[in-house]
């Protein structure tokens, strides 16, 4: 620790006040009245920044809130305590988050860094039987270690540089995804090629892949579809493989064993996160396999990276041609679909091999799925390598943070660590 460093307060460094909750005034409908920021929103953004919510209260309810605006910076203090994020977003927020602002000799994205090294040492702090609380003077009275404001500036700078490049990687695979899906849905769900053609006008489409689609409707039990194209079940198109999970005994989290996945736990934006191994696996899935998730709750998907267990709360699936792209957007495709098993359950919802299996679909001629992975594979190949690479940048950040925030190593060792490492 430089001797330059000093140990202060919070309260000597921001100003700290807690949100509202003006209960009655909810409002659902998604385009009126003001964003309203609850408390799992901490955990839902999956970066620094806090862009949406799904919630909101009427405008008259801001008088008897706490407004924020983009740039502040906020805390959450129950449930899951101790989280800061930034805002983007003007909106109004929960008395579950605490505001910080008027900054007094600490940098403002130094100090969001610094909460994510204390949050340990200022939860533990916290009161409540069910929900661990943080009380406002509890953050007002926690002590840290300070360096000066030319080193906070330094130790912000490389950690923020780190994570922008991860926030780059993830809006561009947003992008990615989102360009994937609405080709999907184009040609599998609209039928926009057959409409068009029928028509009678141009698909824009290469002329070799327009011509796989025919220019005519037929009737069918799932409606009108594409003519010549077949109807059938999940189990016609594709392999799939119920999870199974091992006695508990088996699972570790010292890297034992193979990755073991069980659901949403594991799950992130496309490819699951390592957090249990197992010694002793009987069901398994391989790299590209689509991953869904089957018991509480139905229909979260992600895809496998590597080869891996599967527990009971997940199915693996592959079309049986090997298309892995078709795959995935095709689950995705049975959203609705897994949404009605998730609501119907009498404790938990959950889908079982048969009804998995039983679900009807229709059945597109091959050169049709050969053509769309051969347009979305190489969008995988860049979400996988995109997210391999924010992996390592994560790992980074979060092997530097600690030690810079505590000044076990300085700014320029770090920059010395950075280029060893990338």
């Amino acid at each position: 620790m430089a001797g330059d460093w000093q140990e202060v307060e919070f309260a000597a460094l921001c100003e700290i006040s807690r949100g509202a909750s003006p209960r009655p005034i909810h409002e659902w409908i998604s385009d009126v009245g003001v964003p309203w920021l609850k408390i799992a929103d901490a955990t839902s953004s999956g970066s620094r920044f806090i862009e949406r919510t799904n919630e909101r209260i009427r405008f008259e309810g801001r008088a008897k809130s706490v407004s924020v605006f983009p740039g502040d910076l906020i805390l959450s203090n129950s449930a899951t305590p101790g989280i800061p994020m930034f805002l983007k977003i003007e909106a109004c927020i929960h008395d579950g988050w605490l505001l910080l602002r008027n900054f007094r000799g600490i940098d403002k994205l130094f100090c969001y860094y610094l909460l994510l090294h204390e949050r340990p040492n200022i939860v533990q702090q916290g009161t409540g039987t069910i929900f661990t609380n943080l009380k406002t003077e509890i953050l007002k009275r926690h002590r840290i270690k300070l360096p000066p404001l030319s080193e906070q500036h330094a130790i912000a700078y490389i950690l923020g540089t780190l994570d922008d490049k991860i926030e780059l990687n993830h809006r561009m695979n947003e992008t990615l995804e989102a360009m994937a899906r609405a080709l999907f849905k184009s040609w599998f769900v609209d039928f926009a090629p057959v409409r068009t053609k029928a028509e009678g006008r141009p698909t824009g489409l290469p002329k070799h892949i327009a011509d796989l689609f025919p220019d005519s409707f037929e009737d069918s039990e799932l409606g009108e579809i594409p003519k010549g194209w077949d109807v059938g079940c999940v189990d016609d198109e594709f392999d799939l493989i119920m999870g199974q999970s091992p006695p508990g005994e088996t699972y570790n989290s010292n890297g034992d064993g193979l990755p073991f996945y069980q659901g949403r736990t594991d799950f992130t934006f496309r490819f699951p996160e390592r957090r249990v191994y197992c010694t002793a696996p009987t069901r398994f899935a391989k790299v590209g396999d689509t991953l869904i998730s089957v018991r509480a709750p139905v229909g979260d998907i992600n895809m496998a990276s590597e080869d891996c267990a599967i527990g009971r709360g997940v199915a693996a699936a592959r079309h049986k041609t090997g298309s892995r792209s078709y795959t995935y957007q095709f689950m995705h495709g049975l959203a609705d679909v897994f949404g009605r098993f998730e609501a119907e359950g009498t404790v938990f919802g959950c889908i079982n091999k048969k009804d998995f299996h039983d679900l009807p679909c229709a059945i597109p001629k091959s050169g049709v799925i050969k053509a769309f992975e051969g347009l979305i594979a190489p969008l995988d190949g860049r979400i996988e390598i995109s997210e391999r690479e924010s992996g390592l940048l994560t790992d980074l950040r979060d092997t530097l943070l600690p030690k810079l925030i505590s000044g076990e190593l300085r700014t320029h060792e770090a920059k010395d660590y950075i280029g060893r490492q990338l």
